[in-house]
């Protein structure tokens, strides 16, 4: 479980409209989330790297537990729902069977979490994909309040996000609850999964 949040500023600083929302996500001025398990950890970024704080009950506050975290530019954990197989487009199908079948020991996890499987590929690295697929083209995961503020984390910490065809953070947002499909995580396996979705779905 947890919480993603995204901060944007307010253009005029006195009335908030839908259209402050309507941006891209490399306008964001910080992001971050909340992780709820065995401990409470607040991972955030606010264009200076990636930092994590775990909470300390004992005290009642977020202490730095994770400076300056930096993702793996390749990682062995490729997260992806496979029970979503049947609808997968051709780029997606390829790129998962090379990951279990080149030889490069690659491990399926996958919680169902989307703060929970991007923290263990940010920490461990790898790659998280939520892509378009025959039942849902336009992807099934929020542009502005999930994928952007990951995108901007990932970034920070040396990492990639896409869509498959583009850049997360460049995407214009028509609409406030726009979804989008999601390959994000180490830089090297998100731009070989790139490479799949456009060789074989264009």
């Amino acid at each position: 479980m947890g919480t993603i949040f995204s901060i944007l500023r307010c253009r005029d600083g006195s009335k908030v409209t839908a259209e402050d929302f309507l941006r891209p996500g490399v306008e964001q001025v910080s992001a971050g989330y909340i992780l709820y398990g065995s401990s409470t950890m607040m991972v955030y970024t606010t264009g200076h790297g990636v930092h994590g704080f775990t909470l300390d009950p004992s005290v009642g506050e977020f202490l730095l537990s994770h400076p300056d975290i930096r993702i793996p530019e390749k990682g062995k954990i490729f997260s992806i729902n496979e029970g979503n197989s049947k609808h997968w487009l051709p780029g997606t199908g390829a790129y998962i069977e090379k990951l279990k079948s080149d030889g490069r020991d690659c491990s399926a996890r996958y919680v169902g979490s989307l703060v929970s499987d991007f923290h263990r590929n940010l920490l461990k690295g790898g790659i998280f994909l939520y892509p378009a697929d025959r039942k849902s083209r336009n992807g099934k995961l929020r542009l502005l309040y999930e994928a952007n503020p990951l995108s901007f984390i990932v970034e920070q910490a040396g990492g990639r996000s896409s869509n498959g065809v583009e850049r997360i953070m460049e995407v214009k947002p028509g609409e406030l609850h726009q979804r989008t499909p999601l390959i994000i995580g180490s830089r090297a396996d998100v731009e070989e999964a790139e490479s799949f979705w456009k060789a074989h779905n264009a």
